[in-house]
């Protein structure tokens, strides 16, 4: 009998527990505040598919290394021709003097001996050298970028507020990216496609045309656009600016909506460096008052000020005639930061909330519906025993719904199939455990002998056909994806719950019937 009353305790926390995890999802405020999550499919949403631009992420990093290449090269006063990095990511270099290509020799085999040799030649004290990246080297670069572009992605998604997003990386260079519940598909994709390279180049001219002719060599045409809200019609004023950026938004610590007094309240986007960036930035305004300095994000000017004077501290304002929603959306981007490399759309699904509702409403309706058949079988065909295994089912729905909140897994439509799939393997393990005690009663054993008889008889059956379906459904999790990955969490889940009811519920309820009302006859 203390046996007997232990194995209630422990069953009646266990239920206990899952009635407390199961409230949250009717009422959020309760405790443990964990409620189950719904699916893109049941609560509407979107599915994106990306593609990083892995290829754009070699060239960009090519690119770093020849400006940093040149740059160290004037620190070390080694003189030099041309440093230039040509198609194929390829980087050039062409040196004059014997005494300059032994220092510049010397210099690359001390610091960039990561750069494999593509050829070199020697005409008239004049080198021609090139270097490229090794195909280790490169594929680690692009394996990079797609991690680093899920880490931003990520970022700039929680910073939106959208609850239980699914980010993952799939095959090389892909991202999917699935938001449920979100209201406004247009905006969240402008944010998660954004690049947000933020760049402070100095302007060159402004009073120039878009003639590709009237720009000098280390320089390019970029264009401010303004649009009029009043009207929705936009203005593009091209400046020449140095190709090189003197600051980017690498060194950013903070970005945060700010309001302009002066300008009627306009929103602006007021940026703050790191130490590193404060200094440079202080030293690029020191060094060219009266010059423009061109804020440029994604390839586009938001403003262009002229520097009045060195500007410490370094804290910096972006204007552009935002509305409050695109300046919380930039702050969003430039805090999360930049894209190590432009990413496509291959794919775009909205899923609107009327049909999700739709999908829970012949969902439920679907496992309310093969519920009642099946209690009413069972209470028609095993009698009392069949009452039984029809409260032991509804607790094994209950110990289904619990684990799922406990885990703050996502119910999916699948998942609800998974659900309905265990309910019919319960009911199973209950027939077979009813049928052996069947034949033990009609063999003439007393009901205990047979209640003991059939559950030992039983339970290895049970045991083997639920932890093969666990092993597949575990499988399933591992590989599967979205909605294939949400069945394998309903279907594990109700497996472990159905041999616990089956084998645990159902044997204390009939240890404890034949133990407390010491009956001669089961009504099976």
């Amino acid at each position: 009998m203390k046996n007997l009353n232990i194995r209630f305790g422990i069953v009646a926390v266990i239920i206990l527990a899952a009635i407390i995890y199961v409230l949250p999802t009717f009422k959020p405020t309760l405790w443990p505040y964990k409620k189950i999550n719904l699916g893109l499919d049941l609560q509407g949403g979107m599915h994106l598919a990306l593609e990083v631009d892995t290829d754009k992420a070699v060239e960009n990093t090519v690119g770093r290394i020849v400006d940093e290449l040149i740059t160290t090269l004037k620190k070390e006063n080694i003189r030099y021709l041309i440093v230039e990095q040509n198609k194929g990511n390829i980087i050039a270099a062409k040196i004059a003097g014997k005494e300059e290509i032994d220092k510049f020799k010397k210099y690359m085999d001390k610091e960039y001996r990561e750069l494999r040799l593509v050829s070199e030649s020697n005409e008239n004290d004049i080198l021609t050298i090139k270097f490229d990246l090794p195909e280790r080297e490169i594929e680690n670069i692009k394996k990079m970028a797609v991690e680093q572009a899920l880490e931003t992605i990520r970022n700039r998604i929680d910073q939106f507020g959208v609850s239980e997003p699914d980010i993952r990386i799939q095959g090389e260079k892909r991202i999917l990216v699935q938001l449920p519940g979100i209201k406004d598909p247009a905006r969240a994709k402008q944010l998660i496609g954004k690049t947000a390279l933020l760049e402070f180049k100095l302007v060159v001219n402004s009073n120039v045309g878009d003639d590709p002719k009237n720009i000098p060599a280390g320089c390019e045409l970029i264009y401010e656009i303004k649009k009029d809200r009043n009207t929705n019609r936009e203005t593009k004023i091209p400046y020449i600016v140095e190709k090189r950026a003197r600051l980017t938004g690498t060194h950013l610590t903070d970005a945060r909506v700010q309001l302009d007094a002066s300008q009627k309240d306009e929103p602006y986007v007021g940026i703050k460096f790191d130490k590193k960036g404060a200094k440079l930035f202080a030293q690029i305004t020191e060094e060219n008052v009266k010059k423009q300095l061109a804020i440029v994000l994604d390839n586009k000017i938001y403003s262009a000020p002229v520097i009045q004077e060195k500007i410490p501290g370094g804290e910096a304002r972006i204007t552009g005639s935002f509305s409050a929603e695109e300046a919380h959306d930039l702050t969003i981007v430039l805090r999360a930061g930049a894209l190590p490399a432009p990413v496509h759309f291959i794919e775009e699904r909205t899923v609107g909330p009327s049909l999700g509702r739709d999908s829970i409403n012949k969902g439920l309706m679907s496992m309310a519906l093969g519920g009642c058949i099946v209690i009413i079988f069972m209470a028609v065909f095993y009698q009392l025993s069949g009452l039984l295994a029809d409260l032991v089912l509804t607790i094994n729905i209950l110990l289904i719904a619990a684990g799922l909140a406990m885990f703050q897994a996502t119910l999916t439509l699948p998942g609800i199939a998974g659900i309905i799939l265990t309910i019919g393997m319960a009911v199973d393990a209950n027939v077979l455990v009813y049928e052996r005690i069947k034949e033990e009663l009609g063999l003439g054993k007393t009901p205990r002998a047979a209640v003991n008889a059939g559950f030992d008889r039983a339970t290895l059956t049970i045991l083997d056909a639920n932890v093969t379906t666990l092993i597949a459904a575990l499988v399933l999790f591992q590989f599967g994806t979205g909605p294939v990955k949400g069945f394998a969490v309903t279907l594990s889940l109700g497996v472990i719950a159905s041999m616990f009811t089956a084998l645990v519920l159902a044997r204390l309820i009939f240890d404890y019937i034949l133990e407390k009302k010491q009956i001669k006859n089961l009504s099976i």
